[in-house]
């Protein structure tokens, strides 16, 4: 199996709104070949740093299937209206991938 994570610092005030792109975007991840499960996950708020921590978590057969598909159509699709959002955002996601070493 393989896990990719994509942490986004998200401007306080901007969560529900964020929330609702996620909520109402067009997925076709479940006719994706390898495509197991998507959880968008909220985190902790930094006042401090004026953000929240939001983690987009997909899990895949393997990392072939997930490289496979941010190299199609669908992927493209999914993230055309990306920059739209911009000013909710403090910097670009940070993409972590992870493959499972040992689990039951």
């Amino acid at each position: 199996m393989y896990f990719a994570m994509n942490r986004f610092r998200i401007a306080i005030g901007h969560e529900e709104a964020f929330e609702a792109v996620w909520k109402n975007r067009d997925s076709s991840l479940a006719e994706v070949p390898g495509f197991i499960e998507f959880r968008l996950l909220r985190g902790e708020s930094f006042a401090d740093e004026g953000y929240t921590l939001f983690v987009s978590n997909s899990t895949w057969k393997d990392r072939d299937a997930f490289a496979a598909w941010t190299k199609s159509e669908n992927f493209r699709a999914a993230h055309k209206s990306a920059a739209d959002n911009r000013a909710m955002y403090l910097g670009p996601p940070k993409f972590e991938g992870f493959s499972v070493v040992e689990g039951a």
